[in-house]
């Protein structure tokens, strides 16, 4: 066990079960909250989604409870910066105090930024990141006295708890990084019903994030066992749960596993991250491409696990036990073979590509991964040599366009 400093910290309050959005105006009252703001996106509007949860005020009407004062549905794929600023100019106009957060992962982290620029006071959070990384840890960051509350539709960030914002700059086409421990949600709802209408595509891509999130976890060097605790339980609840989840959308018990999962997967990636080549690659092409993020690490995974062996090996045995791979007798190249070969299977159960073939890319435009790669925050504790970067997006782009 290492001796050497480390942090773990999970502040947000989870109610998890069917129908446990019904809790929402009890639980901001208990916060403090008067005007609630409620911020997802058109597809969820489209869905009846925002509906559901929005009901829920009309019964707190009449001074009796906190009261939904606004909606705002404009945001976009990966947490755009300019979505982030109209919000909380929007937030600002209607006197809210309190965010609720209804959607998947850009939703999620649109609303970490919105209530971090509205403590900072910002018009513009890309000021808060000019160099695409903004960390900062307790004690110089503080609570933020905001009541905020996430409900995830999505089994993949895990966003709705990590102290991490991902957040897209279109003006460089970067994804950069706001870390601090205080914009995670005061508490998050997990309700099962609002995500079995998530179609089998993004159910699997999702899922495959909080897979990612879960082995590069176990992968870091600076794992802890609690860390390690959190990740490999993630890993075994999605080997099982989400093959069952693609197949029957309406299967409410694989539905409250994979939220579960989601959620332990992000606490174990934050609080041990480190050395994320997955991530890193994943972000690098999903901000030149826009691939959605989970279905870039959904390819990425098997890919680097196979290239970067080194990372895998010193836990492989715990990994294939949780991944369900027998590999007793074996040396662990062998092992992580067996591993890998267990991710591109469940890879395609779920109906995910092993490449990014739909995505049209160029021989010219892979040549720009390689600086995007090596200039994203993921590669600073992991920095990978521009051959390997080449290497893997030969194996992920395997008939380029001239």
């Amino acid at each position: 066990m290492k001796t050497s400093l480390s942090q773990f910290m999970l502040r947000t309050g989870i109610y998890s079960g069917s129908n446990s959005r019904a809790m929402v105006p009890s639980l901001f009252a208990g916060l403090g909250a008067k005007r609630v703001l409620l911020l997802s996106d058109r597809g969820l509007e489209k869905a009846g989604i925002v509906e559901k949860v929005a009901a829920i005020f009309d019964l707190t009407g009449h001074g009796s409870g906190p009261e939904l004062v606004g909606t705002y549905l404009d945001i976009a794929q990966d947490a755009e910066s300019h979505c982030i600023n109209d919000a909380v100019r929007y937030a600002r106009e209607i006197g809210a105090d309190s965010l609720l957060a209804v959607g998947g992962g850009s939703v999620l982290d649109t609303v970490k930024a919105v209530k971090y620029a509205l403590h900072k006071g910002l018009s513009d959070i890309k000021e808060a990141i000019p160099g695409g990384l903004l960390y900062e840890s307790f004690p110089k960051a503080n609570y933020i006295p905001i009541p905020h509350i996430a409900i995830p539709t999505t089994a993949g960030t895990g966003s709705e708890v990590s102290p991490i914002a991902v957040i897209y700059n279109e003006e460089i086409k970067m994804k950069t990084n706001i870390i601090n421990p205080f914009i995670s949600a005061d508490m998050a709802i997990l309700d099962p019903d609002l995500t079995v209408g998530l179609p089998p595509l993004i159910t699997a891509f999702t899922g495959f994030d909080a897979l990612t999130h879960a082995i590069e976890a176990l992968a870091s060097p600076t794992a802890t066992g609690l860390t390690d605790a959190q990740a490999l339980h993630a890993i075994r609840l999605i080997e099982k749960n989400l093959p069952v989840a693609v197949e029957d959308g309406g299967n409410l018990e694989a539905r409250m596993d994979l939220l579960q999962a989601s959620l332990m997967g992000i606490t174990a990636f934050s609080f041990a991250l480190n050395a994320i080549p997955v991530h890193n690659m994943a972000h690098a092409y999903g901000a030149l491409f826009r691939i959605p993020h989970g279905l870039a690490n959904a390819v990425f995974l098997p890919v680097v696990m196979e290239m970067v062996p080194q990372l895998y090996l010193p836990k492989v045995a715990e990994l294939a036990q949780a991944l369900n791979v027998e590999v007793r007798g074996d040396s662990a190249d062998s092992a992580l073979a067996k591993v890998v070969e267990k991710i591109r299977l469940l890879q395609y159960k779920v109906g995910l590509p092993a490449d990014f073939k739909e995505f049209n890319i160029t021989e010219e435009a892979l040549q720009l991964t390689i600086p995007a790669v090596m200039k994203d925050p993921a590669a600073l504790s992991f920095p990978m040599s521009a051959e390997l970067i080449a290497a893997i997006g030969q194996r992920v782009v395997p008939m380029t366009v001239k």
